[in-house]
């Protein structure tokens, strides 16, 4: 039985509501493809620069979290992304909507090392992996209902009912201001017992690089699967997002799963299988039809996602002394460089089809399964 401390299950809240609103933009392409003038470059576009913003951002924020102690507020932080993705409701220039991305990036961007820093020193590492796998499939969850509710809100009010998404911010933005005003933030350095070895970081480029190919191929079928799944077998945008919706449930406990896996295994030993273990189903998801590619769809959420959190916790300890730098690097910057990927599908799926490039991210899986192979074994640092 997992004991979790109090403080991670507000943390774990505030982190299911800010990521609630990061797939709203994918879920909108099938929409915004609709509109003269914008193709899936441009709709891709959108996802990518929310995606590049937070990458650009989060390892620097960790950086100076590490050296300072500075933590974003994460009540504003999800404030300020609630507001700029519930303006997609009303706002219909591009422009504004490419400015209205950038922003919640940033959101993002000082959320995440933020908080994962005050979850880093509510753990040890006996039970890192499994506490801070809740944590970030907390996330996951958030990711995961966004589609629907998106699908609700647009099949029943229109895109003006969008704008009722930012509501779940709002509030919880108030819970968490309550909830920490007037607790300093420190980074627990007291809970952090430092290797006196020099640190290598070629390991932690080898994570990154890794990550950062799962994350081109999680988040290109995130932003494209729905489309994928109403161009090819004619199903509704609320089906299409329903089945998103699952794909990223089975995401979240894949990651519970490997989180807990990667504690008993190690993390490395449950990297290499999930990565390889997806690569067949994802191949298979394009030469089937019906119920089967629907099941392969939620197969593939459930082995893809369960790496993630264990390459987070791989990487912390790696640079135990510099927490908020690792978990920029892996859920800022490689998550960013997958969003960029993002973009690349979009132009592949103008100049050919959508299956042909979608296809083709089976090239980045493999990729990143054959270098985890050369992951070494984890030092086992005493926290």
């Amino acid at each position: 039985m997992i004991k979790l401390p109090r403080p991670l299950l507000g943390y774990t809240f505030g982190h299911v509501v800010i990521d609630l609103y990061s797939p709203v933009i994918p879920a909108l392409i099938p929409l915004l493809v609709l509109h003269p003038g914008i193709g899936f470059f441009l709709a891709g576009l959108l996802v990518s620069v929310f995606q590049i913003t937070s990458s650009l951002i989060q390892p620097v924020v960790g950086w100076l979290s590490d050296r300072s102690g500075w933590g974003a507020p994460i009540w504003l932080c999800i404030l300020t992304s609630s507001i700029c993705i519930g303006l997609y409701g009303v706002v219909q220039d591009y422009y504004l909507l490419l400015i209205f991305a950038a922003v919640a990036g940033v959101s993002h961007a000082l959320f995440h090392p933020s908080a994962l820093l005050r979850v880093h020193g509510e753990t040890t590492v006996h039970n890192r992996g499994s506490l801070t796998s809740i944590f970030v499939t907390g996330g996951n969850l958030g990711y995961a209902i966004g589609p629907v509710i998106v699908g609700i809100l647009i099949g029943f009010g229109g895109l003006t009912a969008l704008t009722l998404i930012a509501i779940p911010g709002l509030l919880t933005a108030a819970y968490l201001y309550h909830m920490t005003k007037g607790a300093a933030f420190q980074i627990p350095r007291e809970t952090v017992k430092k290797l006196k070895q020099k640190i290598s970081y070629g390991p932690i480029t080898l994570i990154v690089t890794i990550a950062a190919l799962r994350s081109w191929v999680i988040l290109a079928s995130t932003a494209f699967f729905p489309t994928y799944l109403i161009l090819t077998s004619g199903y509704s945008l609320i089906f299409a997002n329903t089945m998103l919706t699952l794909m990223l449930l089975a995401g979240v406990v894949g990651q519970v799963t490997g989180g807990i896996l990667s504690d008993r295994f190690g993390r490395r030993e449950v990297t290499i299988i999930g990565l390889f273990a997806s690569i067949i189903p994802y191949i298979l998801f394009f030469m089937t039809t019906g119920w089967i590619r629907l099941s392969l769809m939620v197969l593939i959420g459930f082995l893809t996602w369960s790496t993630f959190s264990v390459t987070v916790t791989m990487a912390q300890e790696y640079l135990p002394d510099r927490v908020g730098l690792a978990s920029g690097l892996l859920i800022g910057f490689s998550v960013g460089a997958g969003g960029l990927g993002i973009s690349i599908i979009g132009i592949a799926a103008d100049l050919m089809t959508l299956n042909a490039a979608l296809s083709a991210l089976v090239i980045p899986l493999i990729a990143a399964a054959l270098l985890s192979l050369a992951i070494p074994r984890l030092p086992r640092a005493v926290i």
